[in-house]
């Protein structure tokens, strides 16, 4: 639901930190105006996350309105989002890290495959 939902946004990003989740879509756009000094009416996701860990928020400007759609987990005492909680800076995400953290993963994992560049000169064939 919420991939589908983002999928004519051009960059998603998640606010770290803990976000009170009395705050509804006005609330939020202040935060994402006066805090973050970005713009909510553009083809942008804001992803933010309660005190708990167990439920996180997607908000979104689509044509002639904003969406503000909730993930809570069912079973808190051993699920809970893998969220950045030591800043309060907000960061880019790709999509793919949205799916890694739908899904329980660390958005930024301690071990991965890097990329190399190949040196056509210094192959040995």
């Amino acid at each position: 639901m919420i991939n589908d939902l983002l999928r004519n946004v051009s960059t998603i990003y998640i606010a770290y930190g803990v976000t009170d989740f009395r705050k509804q879509i006005h609330s939020l756009c202040d935060i994402v105006q006066s805090k973050y000094k970005l713009n909510p009416y553009k083809k942008e996701a804001f992803i933010f996350c309660n005190k708990k860990r167990n439920s996180i928020r997607v908000l979104c400007y689509d044509k002639n309105g904003f969406i503000l759609a909730q993930k809570t987990l069912l079973d808190t005492e051993k699920m809970k989002f893998q969220w950045p909680r030591n800043s309060e800076e907000l960061r880019k995400i790709t999509k793919e890290q949205l799916n890694w953290l739908l899904s329980g993963l660390k958005i930024y994992p301690d071990k991965y495959f890097k990329e190399i560049e190949i040196n056509e000169e210094k192959i040995a064939i």
